[in-house]
């Protein structure tokens, strides 16, 4: 981690390494069954594995290599300098004087043309981070609200969350791959053995993708409690970084808020970056999604802690 002056968070950070060290147990079960069934497995078969393997690290590495362009392109930002118009000068006043608080590197900044009150930061490191703004976020909040949302937003980037995320998601892309080529793959028999190896390929197929669906929900369940974990931290280090988490607070309620606003084909439109973002793009109440499936702590919630800090500082 960048040693920044972003104050940690001893219980968040044991909570996460023990999420962390759950994937782990999760990853080597993973193998230790693959290597089980692969003693088992025709050389196709293991073909298919190793193949999963290696274009899952591809995946992989592209996804955090190139995290901030792929995030610009999909997000539609443009990076902006001070001399780019009023909003561009007020949203680099505002990150200068937090980095000069945080004692970090300043990232690059961009600003995406959506009425979406939002924003996000990405970047391998700090050298390649780059915080995105929506205008419709900069038009909504008053400077010291923007102050607090983007100093948990360049939280991420000190703490390396997309890194740690990525690191985390690695075990359930393989998964994932593992199960799509089952369907596809030699190991459903693919006409070319005898009659005999294809009955015994069938029943390894099925007990392949099946512990490759048992991994992949249970990776995904842990990663979901990681990210919450984790946008909580960046609330943390962002509020007393500041030292306003009432702005913070007020920030989340008018971007909560605002939501039930913004058409939801829009919305639709910016759930791939869902994780990435301060708020989830969601109405507030809608999608159905369960607090074990969200990317992203309850707005009760985050509010809660932030009201815990706000007593804290008052002492």
């Amino acid at each position: 981690m960048v040693k920044t002056r972003y104050a940690p968070d001893r219980g968040l950070t044991a909570r996460m390494g023990l999420t962390m060290f759950l994937l782990g147990l999760v990853f080597v079960a993973f193998v230790t069954v693959l290597v089980v069934i692969l003693m088992a497995v025709k050389v196709s078969g293991a073909a298919i594995v190793f193949f999963a393997v290696v274009l899952g690290a591809v995946l992989a590495f592209g996804s955090l290599f190139w995290s901030d362009k792929i995030a610009l392109r999909t997000s539609g930002a443009r990076e902006v300098s001070p001399n780019d118009g009023p909003q561009a000068a007020e949203l680099h006043a505002v990150v200068d004087r937090l980095c000069a608080l945080a004692d970090m590197p300043k990232p690059r900044l961009a600003i995406a043309p959506a009425d979406m009150p939002n924003a996000f930061a990405t970047g391998r490191n700090t050298k390649n981070a780059v915080l995105v703004v929506t205008t419709g976020l900069m038009r909504r909040l008053d400077r010291e609200e923007l102050e607090g949302v983007l100093a948990h937003e360049m939280s991420h980037v000190a703490h390396k969350d997309v890194v740690v995320m990525t690191v985390a998601s690695f075990i359930g892309i393989i998964a994932a791959l593992l199960v799509r080529f089952g369907f596809y793959s030699e190991l459903f028999g693919g006409g070319r053995r005898g009659g005999d190896s294809n009955s015994a390929a069938l029943p390894v197929a099925l007990i392949m993708m099946l512990v490759g669906i048992v991994t992949y929900a249970i990776s995904f369940l842990l990663i979901r409690l990681l990210s919450r974990y984790r946008e909580l931290a960046a609330d943390r280090a962002g509020a007393l970084l500041t030292g306003q988490p009432s702005k913070l607070a007020s920030a989340l309620t008018k971007v909560s808020g605002s939501m039930a606003q913004i058409p939801t084909k829009d919305l639709r439109a910016a759930e791939a970056l869902n994780a990435f973002y301060f708020t989830p793009a969601l109405k507030p109440g809608s999608a159905g999604l369960s607090t074990l499936f969200s990317t992203h702590p309850s707005l009760e919630r985050r509010l809660r802690q932030l009201s815990e800090i706000s007593a804290q500082l008052g002492r």
